[in-house]
């Protein structure tokens, strides 16, 4: 086999019950969760209709940039639920996707995308429902002549992401949660969100305690004039 052409089997995946709890948290608050220390980015935009949120195991390929020969293969190989992460290098020169694969992908029942690179057919994309995050938009097509891996670790922006890993997105951007943390930071981030939901409950009924904004800036030595 040789090393930057090759497919593997992907060897473990977050399971379906995980993902459906996660679907129902903000990825802010799991973010929170993981002590705010892992992001893919800002370049990689949601690019689908406001309200679609994305969530599945990782399907990982890595690409040379413009090349989508292996995203071809891996839409072929993913299974229902899967989101196919693709680190094509986060270069813009030459689209790695459109509507045709897009329609291709909703067919199979896959969950969406994420492209360290750019989309084409931006529109079309949006009105799928299909999850997409991109890291821009280029009407130049794709070649299709590899070379490329598919369930190999991948990194975008720091953003570590291996095969079958869960991937989370929504408005605020994408997040990676480690399969062998997956349960653990399931439990902190609902914790975090029934916390959330009492403090909005102190807000509506007046009550909100807001002495720690004093104290913090007391204990910054901070001069206020009363």
């Amino acid at each position: 086999m040789t090393i930057g052409f090759r497919v593997l089997k992907r060897k473990r995946a977050v399971s379906e019950a995980i993902a459906k709890r996660f679907a129902a948290l903000p990825v802010a608050n799991v973010s929170d969760s993981m002590s705010r220390m892992t992001a893919g980015g800002a370049r990689l935009t949601p690019y689908h209709r406001a309200g679609v949120r994305l969530v599945g195991p990782a399907l990982t390929v890595k690409t040379r940039p413009g090349d989508n020969l292996m995203v071809h293969k891996a839409i072929d190989i993913a299974a229902p639920g899967d989101v196919i992460v693709v680190d094509a290098g986060g270069d813009l020169t030459n689209s790695i996707l459109g509507d045709i694969m897009t329609t291709m992908s909703l067919k199979k029942g896959i969950a969406g995308f994420v492209i360290n690179g750019a989309i084409r057919d931006a529109d079309e994309i949006r009105e799928s429902g299909l999850a997409m995050f991109a890291a821009g938009v280029s009407h130049r097509g794709p070649y299709k002549d590899g070379p490329g891996e598919i369930n190999v670790p991948v990194a975008i922006d720091g953003m570590v992401i291996e095969p079958g890993d869960l991937i989370i997105g929504d408005g605020d951007g994408v997040l990676c949660v480690p399969f062998d943390e997956a349960e653990t930071i399931l439990a902190a981030a609902e914790a975090k969100q029934e916390a959330e939901k009492r403090e909005f409950g102190h807000i509506e009924a007046g009550t909100m305690d807001r002495a720690w904004v004093d104290a913090t800036l007391k204990a910054k030595n901070c001069e206020i004039e009363e």
